[in-house]
């Protein structure tokens, strides 16, 4: 007799996922049973009886969890393997299992949450126009990069008898003066924080900063200070307290003058202007890039805006989980962190879908292994090293996928630049 069939209903998807309630029949749930009785009571070493006679009562009591899961296993595998038939999905993820409802004498009953491709046909690729921003960059850029060069390599000057000022590092101590009693006498007992800090970079609250700024060093006040609305601690935002601040220690920068001297300390640059021009050059190719990104970033929102491009919330939630986990993002910020990335998230979706959708439809433009070869060689030959040295360090880095995906994109992007006009912005 044919066994009654595992029941797979939707009951609800998106473009990228799908949720289906399964339901499994007793008569399967007991056949199941019986197979995983009778594999541990082949295999069983019970006191007082021979393998594989011990009776199955007996054989259920003592390993009674081992069976259920091995029964549940199978049950699970074999319904995964009808819902990819009954509803052809492609799956780019292991199904997550919900709602898992398993007791005697019942059908087995789950929910299932499949992501999976999303299946996307760009009927317009070509024909847009998109402007590509001037990479012009002008002496004062060139001169603001020359001073950041300048303040790397700048030392603190200790300075005495003045109120220190933006750009100065102070070091100062920070003592608690809230609470009330016996709170109030442990908070003046505690050891002040001792913290070093550059006036003028939002390296502290306003107040705090703009008390330290009235005080010489040794000077010591008092001031109220407010938390933060971005601090970990969401009980703590925007709560007022008192603290004390003593300013010990006030130094300034000393630049280092732009000379010769100089540029042979920052690199190999024979000349200040040598290391002007090297400057320029970085400064320009930077621009280029930028560039560049804007006009593939417009070139996509019109593909996606033509085509009306949706980003499945299913994928913009995987998309937003994973950067948490990158950036360890605490579960207690997580809710706030999602609701100011989804945005971005969303646009990451909408192209990627688009990029997927151009390299199924053109599969030559993903990156062959002799282009991959070829890239490494430039790059090895940019950092003066063997090939085989940067393909190793790539190898062991789990990176050469990430390069193969890199030059795979710029190939669509190629390919749809060609299909486009690119007209150059006046400066």
């Amino acid at each position: 007799m044919t066994p009654t069939p595992i029941s797979v209903q939707k009951t609800a998807e998106d473009a990228a996922s799908k949720d289906l309630r399964v339901t499994v029949p007793v008569e399967r749930v007991r056949e199941a049973e019986a197979r995983a009785v009778r594999y541990y009571a082949q295999r069983a070493k019970l006191p007082g009886f021979r393998p594989g006679k011990a009776p199955e009562a007996v054989v259920r009591k003592r390993f009674n969890d081992a069976i259920r899961q091995a029964v549940l296993e199978e049950l699970l595998q074999e319904s995964w393997k009808t819902a990819l038939e009954s509803e052809s999905l492609k799956p780019i993820a292991d199904p997550a299992v919900r709602n898992l409802k398993f007791e005697a004498d019942a059908p087995l009953e789950f929910d299932l949450h499949v992501d999976v491709k999303p299946e996307l046909k760009l009927e317009r690729t070509g024909g847009f126009t998109v402007t590509r921003p001037a990479a012009a960059v002008d002496d004062q850029q060139v001169n603001e990069q020359l001073d950041r060069l300048r303040e790397q390599k700048a030392a603190w000057i200790p300075v005495e008898g003045e109120k220190p000022r933006e750009g100065n590092l102070v070091r100062v101590e920070v003592q608690p003066l809230d609470g009330e009693g016996a709170e109030a006498a442990a908070a003046e007992s505690a050891e002040p924080q001792s913290y070093d800090l550059v006036l003028g970079q939002n390296q502290t609250v306003p107040e705090l900063e703009e008390k330290i700024t009235t005080l010489l060093p040794g000077e010591t006040a008092e001031a109220e200070i407010t938390t933060p609305q971005d601090h970990p601690d969401e009980a703590r935002r925007g709560q007022t307290r008192r603290v004390r601040v003593t300013l010990r220690e006030v130094k300034r920068q000393d630049l280092p003058a732009l000379d010769d001297a100089f540029a042979r300390e920052v690199g190999d640059f024979e000349s200040v202007e040598a290391l002007r021009r090297a400057v320029r050059e970085d400064l320009e190719r930077e621009a280029a890039r930028e560039a560049d990104a804007k006009v593939r970033m417009d070139l996509l929102q019109q593909i996606v805006e033509a085509n009306g491009v949706q980003a499945p919330e299913s994928l913009v939630h995987r998309l937003m989980h994973a950067y948490a986990d990158m950036y360890r993002i605490p579960k207690e910020q997580l809710h706030a962190f999602e609701e100011q990335f989804h945005p971005v998230a969303e646009q990451q979706v909408r192209r990627d879908l688009v990029l997927e959708a151009v390299l199924e439809a053109h599969p030559e433009l993903k990156a062959t292994e002799e282009a991959v070869d070829q890239r490494i060689a430039q790059m090895a030959e940019a950092r003066g090293v063997p090939a085989g040295q940067i393909y190793t360090s790539l190898q062991k880095a789990n990176r050469l996928g990430e390069l193969e995906r890199s030059i795979t994109e710029e190939q669509v992007f190629q390919y749809l630049l060609d299909q486009n006009t690119v007209s150059e912005a006046t400066s």
